[in-house]
């Protein structure tokens, strides 16, 4: 079996940080979306992936290079335009062939310590269906392809992102296809907005009565889609650590809960309270570091109060006020400013400058 990482999406609702980076690899727990997407692939025993590029493609190959690293092969095809998930199934029909394959939406997470989703692929593989989808309740289902479910589990139908949807199960990010798909993807035509949905393609494939069926997984799932969805991701992926510390603490400093020092990095008369993480490289010098936080590799951290928040390789922050679930991006500056407001929430984008008052 292989697998086709989708990696297009322009990420609007995440800038200023797209501006420069595609949200594919905005850093989690200090590894980029993407790494975390591949990582489960492989925990799935999946190892042939293709990622699927559009404008970010030669960022993208930069930092994933040929998959070794991660123990996979990684191949790589472009889709010159965002013209739907079953036009990139086409797109990617040198790479899969007649093979059954696993479609990963590649700024999904989904954080599967319990082994459900594990269990339900192994399910997929066994029985082959056309068609097999990861299904979970969601509150507002209308942003999402949307499942009616028989109770077998048979999918008697599918919509994608309906006004009024007939139940409240979504369609996570993650699909199971043999070769079916293939006649299906060619037969549909555009929706509404101007797509080739894989919603109607697996609708085809149930109207012309093939195989669909949907397991429910009730674990975490989110779309880092925006700055809060970043944050959670990050602490829930924090709070699957192991303590690890390559580098230096010194002897007045705590560190408390599951905290992972990098190599090189260094801890100065300073407070770490996991689950955190710290990069390569980075300086951490009369601080408090609160759970929730990842610092990526060579930042300066001073004389700051910091929790539930990601900061991005380069950033330098000192301030005597509290942050919190802030993004702070590339070679960013936090520093003092004038006197002002008692408390501050920030999202950063690459190279700003914020000035922090002091009391």
């Amino acid at each position: 079996m292989k697998a086709l990482v989708l990696t297009g999406g322009s990420g609007v609702r995440l800038r200023p940080f797209t501006y420069s980076t595609p949200k594919q690899l905005i850093p989690l727990a200090n590894k980029p979306v993407l790494e975390h997407v591949v990582t489960h692939l492989r925990e799935l025993g999946v190892t042939e992936i293709c990622l699927l590029t559009g404008d970010w493609a030669d960022a993208i190959s930069a930092v994933m290079g040929d998959g070794s690293r991660l123990g996979v092969s990684l191949t790589y095809l472009r889709q010159d335009q965002p013209l739907g998930l079953a036009h990139a199934v086409q797109t990617a029909r040198p790479f899969l062939g007649d093979d059954d394959f696993l479609m990963y939406l590649g700024d999904n997470i989904l954080a599967d310590a319990a082994g459900r989703v594990a269990e339900i692929v192994a399910e997929f593989r066994e029985r082959r269906p056309a068609a097999g989808l990861v299904v979970q309740k969601v509150a507002d289902p209308r942003a999402y392809g949307v499942a009616e479910v028989d109770t077998d589990g048979s999918v008697l139908r599918l919509v994608e992102k309906p006004p009024q949807p007939r139940t409240d199960l979504a369609v996570v990010g993650l699909y199971y296809f043999t070769a079916a798909i293939h006649e299906a993807t060619d037969a549909i035509t555009p929706s509404a907005r101007g797509e080739l949905e894989i919603t109607d393609a697996v609708q085809w494939l149930i109207g012309r009565g093939s195989e669909v069926v949907a397991r429910r997984y009730s674990g975490f799932w989110k779309d880092v889609g925006q700055a809060v969805d970043v944050l959670q991701c990050n602490r829930w992926l924090l709070g699957e650590l192991t303590t690890d510390v390559r580098g230096e603490v010194d002897p007045v400093s705590e560190l408390c809960g599951q905290v992972v020092i990098e190599p090189g990095a260094r801890v100065v008369r300073s407070r770490i309270e996991g689950p955190a993480i710290i990069g390569e490289g980075t300086l951490i010098e009369d601080s408090w570091i609160g759970p929730g936080t990842s610092i990526g590799r060579d930042c300066v951290v001073r004389d700051t109060y910091l929790l539930d928040s990601v900061v991005l390789q380069g950033a330098s922050i000192r301030t005597p006020r509290r942050l919190h679930g802030s993004l702070v991006g590339r070679f960013a500056t936090v520093g003092p400013g004038e006197q002002g407001d008692p408390g501050h929430r920030l999202m950063i984008g690459d190279h700003a400058r914020i000035e922090m008052t002091v009391a």
